[in-house]
């Protein structure tokens, strides 16, 4: 085992063992955030109102999962409060273990290129990866993406700049999105990129 990670907890009426992670929830303007760390990497981060979600993805990678409450682990929930207070360059050195087959992790490495400030399309970033056919299987990946914001998959939009398909709903992804100056919403509710 790495130094630095949570040991696992055998469970002797079930038989298996317990993976025990660090939870911290944190508030911010989209609603209460769900930070998940291993003692070493941030695992998940996702919304509070979906947290059977988060505990999917989880399980379906440990089996079993056990969550201990803490107070800004790793310091990771300083960054997300420095991130969401404008200092966008606070996520960068957080370092994420997702999980995910190695077509998700490349897509998902990909994402954390994407600068704040701008956005690419579906079919961008798969030609990005070198699959340029891929658009559909890049918007999966996206969509199975266990580390919100650090892991920007909502700087991906729909072709002809549509704002589609966010797991924490299109309500955060345009929150995040004119949080960090990309577009804003015109005076009939659309979204006027910069």
């Amino acid at each position: 085992m790495e130094e630095g990670r949570l040991a696992p907890r055998e469970n002797p009426l079930l038989g298996f063992i317990a993976m025990k992670f660090l939870i911290d929830r944190i508030s911010s303007p989209m609603g209460i955030l769900l930070l998940v760390s291993d003692g070493e990497s941030l695992c998940a981060l996702d919304f509070a109102d979906y947290e059977t979600r988060m505990m999917g993805l989880l399980q379906k990678r440990y089996a079993s999962v056990e969550l201990v409450e803490a107070i800004n682990p790793q310091g990771f929930s300083s960054k997300i409060v420095a991130y969401l207070a404008g200092d966008f360059g606070s996520l960068n050195n957080i370092p994420v273990n997702a999980g995910g087959t190695d077509f998700q992790r490349l897509v998902w490495q990909e994402l954390r290129k994407i600068p704040v400030g701008t956005t690419l399309t579906y079919g961008e970033l798969a030609t990005n990866l070198g699959k340029p056919t891929a658009s559909r299987a890049v918007g999966m990946a996206n969509s199975l993406n266990p580390v919100a914001i650090v892991v920007p998959c909502h700087r991906v939009i729909g072709a002809k700049a549509k704002l589609t398909g966010y797991a924490g709903g299109l309500e955060r992804k345009q929150w995040l999105l004119e949080h960090e100056g990309v577009c804003r919403q015109n005076v009939q509710g659309s979204l006027v990129y910069n």
